[in-house]
């Protein structure tokens, strides 16, 4: 096993593991790096293909092209653009904004860097002017101001009217989602700054989880022995760094709120004569021993110079009340906040900014139905929420903070867990804001009409909402279920509401039916949207009208694809054992049957195990399947399973007795046509790459297993069992050897599909790719079958290749390969880390732990 080096203050490595106590508050694990770091690997978006690979693509290819210059006429972007993938930056941090309120990544530099307030939109622009600057004084005189960012900006005047390049070898990153800290080292003045950014991100908190807020709080060290004053000043463009940011029309006006706790004063920016209003807010804590000042507008093209020299002057700005006046075409306009205090020598002193923005209703492309979002429920909907937000954020983000370490401690403080797994866990949730998340309230029966009756909404989904997120940054689909089938772990375990608001929405669906006809771009054969008695692939694009038009997936026809109707079964039953909310289960029964009989047509010889139909039907998507597979065929049997399960509870017993017969029979077929004695067979045909080892091959059995469906007790194990125990764990056992310890010693993932021989399935791309959020829930899988050492080597190399080699913090793509590339950046199937924890909290007592060698790679 390998070991990776612990970030000390000699170092520059990425870690996630501080040597020693806490120190500041700052936790031990996270993704910790110094701000001057370099990471050692370059690494691009896939672009090239082996030959053989691209044959097969050059029709979907060709087709693709014809409907990307078809949709750019009319002003709209294809579902994925692969004409024109993302190139990761290195830069990355823990993301503020609540869950569905759209987000704004302050990257691990300090730097806003990455933008997605519109529903489906990312912005990949630093704004150079939204900083924090301190200023020292001592003795009536400014003796310290700097910019604190290592960079120097593009824009000439900001570059010259500041003061830029703070050392980054004198600062240091923390990042663990919902948090981050930033510690600001300034020797020469015995000043030590520690930013602490904070996003109400909380577990089962369906008001809290929802703002568009972020908190940054700042302690301020005087580690001398003479008095200080210092200043801290929060400088904020008006605008989300898009070119309609000169389209004129935006100002500012300062505002003061007063509360019980805090009293606060700031800035409002504006913007006018936009679809989808937003006003943000910065504003600053005034009380006793701290003052807040502002500046209400300056153009940071022309201006930042009067700011800077206001700034040196007294350490405080010149306030301006009021409002400015509008911006002209092709003009910027800017807000500063300043909060000062004084620091008595060896003391400590704070200063508390908020950040929020009210968008409070948001539509799609197509620009039809208006939805409100989530907060403002608690806000209103009248966009006049700035003041009242960032009162609320700064009065209770203490109370935030409780929650927050109450809800992560326990993983924290297990010293059984590798120290890269408490990182690992808290980080990868970044997704379930930063996913292009739309949550907005739905509290009509029917909130689109009743023409959309598939639009229904049941009592949990007008009470909690509607919510969906993206397949990924540049794979823009809601909610895709086949997807979602392994990240939904977040989700039923944290929000469970939320889970269940969208298995309502996907049992919605299955009666419905879409006779729209498209050209699907794999083959080119015209195909209906929707069928009933089948689960969409996804609730939409945000191109088109999600929740209305289903099905945005337009690369083939998901209507007969083998693995989504075994999933919602399986998510089904797995909610119901999460909650035990017998109502859903009922509600749901009817809906499982439908999709179970549509299911079954796809047994083409009657042996209780279905088949694959030799063209892309389930979420390997150009991995071709023919026959029995040991993926969609463990899949429906385990939905056979839970079908069982379900019937029994709800006294069903003529169902019981089908699905049971199925069953019986179907394992039998199951076990003689793919097991080989060490492993199951790709599938059942004759392909050269029938007998490949398929990483995933088992996932049936592992989401059994997380619905406690898996008997160990029982001394004739596999009869009670849909596959045997024994069966599995050689199976993992193969999958650790073969997939997992041949990429780079143990320490990249595991690869989707290796030969017998020990090469690489090459036979498709996906094959040879490393699926992150796959790899995440195979460690889950040997985690429950008590291979703990072999479940955390094998997530160790998603995570350690991803935040320490790649720099793709908080971008994790879905796949990646040996030589350096990646695909589809910031992807939802990663969230399926949290099946490894649902999977450790529900260990039997006979499971051994991790080792807690230091020297392993899992410490």
């Amino acid at each position: 096993m390998a070991s990776y080096q612990v970030l000390d203050a000699a170092s520059t490595s990425p870690s996630d593991y501080s040597d020693g106590t806490e120190e500041h508050g700052i936790p031990n694990y996270g993704f910790k790096v110094k701000l001057d770091h370099k990471f050692p690997e370059k690494w691009k978006p896939l672009k090239v293909l082996r030959i053989h690979q691209i044959f097969s693509l050059i029709m979907p290819f060709f087709r693709f092209l014809m409907l990307f210059r078809r949709l750019r006429r009319e002003g709209r972007k294809p579902f994925i653009n692969a004409l024109r993938p993302v190139q990761h930056k290195p830069i990355y941090g823990v993301p503020i904004g609540g869950i569905g309120a759209g987000t704004i990544n302050r990257g691990w530099k300090g730097d806003f860097s990455r933008w997605s307030l519109t529903p489906g939109l990312y912005t990949y622009k630093t704004v150079e002017v939204n900083q924090f600057t301190v200023c020292i004084r001592k003795n009536n005189q400014t003796v310290y101001q700097k910019v604190l960012s290592c960079r120097k900006p593009k824009n000439k005047h900001l570059s010259s009217a500041w003061n830029w390049g703070f050392p980054g070898s004198q600062a240091s990153y923390t990042g663990l989602y919902p948090r981050a800290w930033t510690v600001y080292t300034i020797p020469e003045h015995n000043i030590k700054l520690v930013c602490r950014q904070v996003t109400p991100i909380i577990p089962g908190d369906y008001k809290n989880s929802s703002l568009p807020v972020g908190v940054f709080v700042w302690d301020i060290y005087n580690e001398g022995d003479e008095a200080l004053e210092v200043s801290i000043m929060f400088t904020w463009l008006n605008g989300m760094a898009r070119k309609t940011d000169k389209c004129g029309g935006r100002w500012n006006e300062s505002f003061k709120a007063e509360g019980k706790k805090a009293a606060v004063h700031g800035v409002k920016l504006h913007k006018a004569h936009d679809a989808m209003n937003c006003t943000m807010g910065i504003s600053a804590v005034e009380r006793e021993g701290v003052s807040v000042s502002h500046c209400i507008s300056f153009d940071p093209k022309r201006e930042a110079g009067n700011l800077w020299r206001d700034l040196l002057e007294d350490g405080a700005l010149s306030t301006d009340s009021g409002a400015s006046t509008e911006t002209d075409k092709g003009k910027l306009t800017a807000a500063a906040v300043c909060s000062s205090c004084h620091v008595e020598p060896s003391g400590k002193n704070q200063a508390e900014f908020a950040l929020v923005w009210d968008m409070p209703q948001i539509n799609f492309k197509l620009k039809g139905y208006k939805y409100k979002r989530r907060y403002t429920k608690f806000f209103g909907s009248d966009g006049q929420a700035t003041e009242d937000l960032s009162l609320y954020a700064l009065e209770n983000y203490g109370d935030w903070e409780e929650k927050i370490e109450e809800w992560q401690q326990p993983v924290l403080n297990d010293k059984s867990l590798p120290s890269w797994y408490k990182s690992a866990l808290f980080n990868e949730l970044y997704f379930i804001s930063d996913g292009g998340t739309v949550w907005v309230e739905s509290t009509e029966e029917y909130p689109n009409g009743s023409k959309h009756a598939h639009t229904w909404s049941h009592d949990l989904v007008r009470e909690y909402g509607r919510f969906g997120y993206l397949e990924g940054h540049e794979y823009r689909m809601y909610n895709t279920y086949d997807v979602h089938f392994y990240a939904s772990f977040a989700l039923a375990m944290l929000w469970p509401k939320l889970e269940l608001s969208v298995q309502y929405d996907y049992g919605n669906l299955v009666e419905h039916e879409d006779q729209e006809y498209f050209s699907d771009l794999s083959e080119g054969n015209y195909a209906q949207r929707k069928y009933t008695g089948s689960i969409p692939h996804d609730i939409g694009d945000p191109e088109e009208e999600p929740w209305v038009k289903v099905n945005s997936y337009l690369l083939h026809d998901t209507n007969y694809w083998r693995d989504l109707n075994s999933k919602f079964v399986l998510m089904v039953f797995r909610d119901y054992q999460f909650t035990q909310d017998k109502d859903f289960l009922k509600h749901m029964w009817p809906k499982c049957k439908i999709v179970m009989e549509s299911a079954k047509e796809h047994d083409t010889d009657d042996d209780g195990v279905i088949d694959n139909c030799g063209k892309a039907d389930q979420t390997y998507d150009v991995w071709v399947v023919t026959g029995a597979s040991a993926y969609c065929g463990g899949l429906w049997l385990a939905a056979l399973k839970c079908m069982c399960e379900m019937a029994e509870i709800l006294d069903h017993q003529d169902a019981l007795t089908e699905y049971k017969t199925i069953l019986d029979k179907g394992k039998i077929s199951y076990e003689r046509k793919l097991w080989n004695g060490r492993y199951y067979n790709y599938d059942s045909s004759d392909k050269v790459y029938s007998d490949s080892i398929m990483a995933d091959q088992t996932a049936g059995h592992w989401y059994l297993g997380a619905c406690k469906l898996v008997n160990r007790d029982h001394h004739d194990q596999d009869v009670q069992n849909v596959f045997p125990v024994s069966n599995v764990q050689s199976a993992l056992r193969t999958v650790y050897e073969m997939n997992v310890l041949s990429m780079k010693d143990g320490t990249f993932g595991a690869v989707n599909g290796m030969r017998p021989n020990g090469k690489v399935d090459s036979t498709s791309l996906q094959g040879e790719e490393i699926w992150t959020g796959v790899t995440y829930a195979l460690a889950a899988n040997m985690i429950q079958e008590g291979m703990l050492d072999e479940g955390f080597q094998t997530a160790f190399g998603v995570y350690h290749t991803c935040f320490h080699r790649a720099g793709l913090a908080y971008q994790t793509p879905e796949a990646y390969m040996k030589r350096k590339v990646y695909r589809s950046l910031g992807y939802m199937r990663p969230l399926s880390i949290w099946a490894m924890q649902w999977a450790l909290e529900n260990q039997t007592k006979d499971t051994h732990g991790p080792k807690e060698n230091g020297d392993t790679v899992m410490h």
